[in-house]
């Protein structure tokens, strides 16, 4: 399909933010755009709530480490095996696809 320029007229502030926040989901502006227009025209309304966690100090890989193995261990999880983690992985997938078809 044969791809078109679209000019959007916001907030310069807006716009900093909007770069900002899909900068930290990983992904361009424009790519956010994309999704957001390829949804829409899929589910003919406005399909999904997008939102960032309040800013707050990130905490280091080893600390966030620790923190992963210590919740694990509170919930019995430190001792699943790789399909076990497959499944927990499967069913969480099925449970938001029958969210979103609903």
């Amino acid at each position: 399909m044969a791809q078109v320029s679209m000019t959007v007229r916001m907030d310069s502030g807006i716009k900093a933010a909007f770069d900002k926040l899909c900068a930290q989901f990983g992904m361009s502006a424009n790519a956010a755009m994309n999704i957001f227009a390829n949804a829409v025209v899929m589910q003919r309304r406005i399909p999904f709530e997008i939102k960032a966690a309040p800013e707050q100090k990130s905490m280091s890989a080893l600390e966030a480490f620790h923190a992963l193995r210590t919740e694990a261990q509170e919930n019995g999880l430190q001792e699943m095996t790789l399909d076990e983690i497959n499944e927990e992985i499967r069913l969480a997938r099925e449970e938001r696809r029958s969210k979103i078809q609903k």
